[in-house]
């Protein structure tokens, strides 16, 4: 018989990839709960800043490996891991952005989706 594959909500996805960010000491760590505005490009926005690009690295890699182990979902996109000033993690319904605090601040995507349900989580688990 094969293995069962793990899926998850975009909720249950949410606290596993919130969780990640916590364990490795992301900052100002909010969701974005856009599935009330007209035409959003997904459920949910994760939102959370690094004082180093290693840090942000590493926020990416545990968040994309809890998420795998988890939920059995791998990302549908990344962007910006190279660089590791803005990283963006696409699960389609939830989509994670790891900034560092200077660049979260100049592109201030909070803002952008003021509408939205914003949910703001402890930094230090």
């Amino acid at each position: 018989m094969g293995k069962k594959k793990i899926s998850c909500k975009a909720e249950n996805m949410l606290e596993v990839a919130v969780s990640a960010m916590q364990e490795k000491k992301a900052k100002e760590i909010v969701s974005l709960d856009l599935k009330g505005i007209q035409d959003a490009v997904a459920d949910y926005f994760l939102v959370c800043h690094t004082t180093s690009k290693t840090q942000g690295r590493a926020v990416y890699d545990f968040v994309t490996e809890m998420v795998t182990k988890k939920c059995g979902e791998h990302p549908y996109h990344r962007e910006g891991y190279e660089n590791s000033e803005w990283i963006l993690i696409d699960y389609v319904d939830v989509v994670v952005h790891i900034f560092l605090e200077e660049t979260r601040s100049f592109y201030n995507i909070e803002s952008l989706w003021a509408d939205a349900k914003r949910k703001p989580y402890e930094s230090d688990k």
